[in-house]
């Protein structure tokens, strides 16, 4: 009786070895930050975005990000990247989740996929300053959240989790703060909570909330205008961003960046 022949545990690892040189790992960043709607001056959260400039998917939108290089951290990646692409530099950076799906790249490439915040006027600074030194990255546009146009690859589905992963977080941390000046009236407050959720808040049990959280300290300073003058608060700085539990602060970006990575 023959017997099919087996293949050795040099050939195993062979095929193994062919199978991992195969799957590329990528870095992507969903980053949001707020600006005003011309037509109403109300609020929206907003992310920026990078037209592909080759196949797959050229011409199409999609997240910022990049290769992940084989001497760096997924940290330290995702602010290269995000630099990269963007020439943004966010106040909070948190890994969000990995996307592998077999089909979702004609290759097969994994993501690792990581949300950030950024404040509009930090924003408006470091786009400022690029378009004064002559390096301001191309093909970057900015979307509302909420109205994205198809997207490269599966990242529709990645905006929608960060999204979804956002709302949820607001709720139980001050992450919120990564979209405010360091001093803000309680309005401004609940106008970043509205724009995350999606939703307007009763003011009165916004209000009642917050104080009650023991996240917020009240300050001598007030902001005046066409209103009563508002009282300013700050985020009690013991207090983090986001549960990051044991895990290490996100390490700096290199100082080197080639401007060659365009996500998937």
């Amino acid at each position: 009786m023959s017997t099919a022949p087996t293949a050795t545990a040099a050939e195993s690892r062979a095929h193994v070895g062919a199978a991992t040189e195969a799957t590329r790992v990528a870095v992507s960043t969903v980053i949001f930050t707020l600006r005003r709607r011309a037509e109403d001056d109300s609020a929206s959260l907003v992310l920026p975005l990078v037209r592909r400039t080759r196949d797959p998917y050229a011409g199409l939108w999609a997240l910022p990000g990049g290769w992940l290089d084989a001497t760096e951290g997924l940290d330290a990646a995702a602010s290269r990247t995000l630099g990269e692409t963007t020439g943004l530099s966010p106040s909070y950076l948190e890994q969000l989740y990995a996307f592998g799906d077999v089909d979702r790249s004609p290759s097969r490439v994994v993501s690792i996929v990581y949300w950030a915040l950024l404040r509009s006027a930090e924003v408006d600074a470091q786009v400022a300053a690029h378009a004064a030194d002559g390096d301001a990255p191309e093909n970057v546009a900015w979307f509302d959240a909420a109205d994205l146009p198809p997207l490269a690859f599966d990242h529709n589905q990645i905006v929608d989790y960060a999204l979804w992963r956002l709302r949820n977080k607001v709720g139980y941390s001050r992450i919120a703060h990564g979209l405010l000046a360091d001093e803000f009236t309680l309005a401004e407050l609940r106008e970043v909570y509205e724009s995350i959720l999606g939703r307007k808040l009763d003011p009165a049990n916004f209000r009642r909330q917050v104080e009650n959280s023991g996240t917020l300290i009240p300050t001598d300073g007030f902001r005046t205008g066409s209103h009563r003058p508002a009282r300013l608060y700050r985020y009690n700085q013991d207090v983090e961003l986001a549960e990051r539990g044991p895990l290490a602060a996100p390490a700096p970006a290199p100082a080197h960046a080639s401007f060659d990575s365009r996500t998937i």
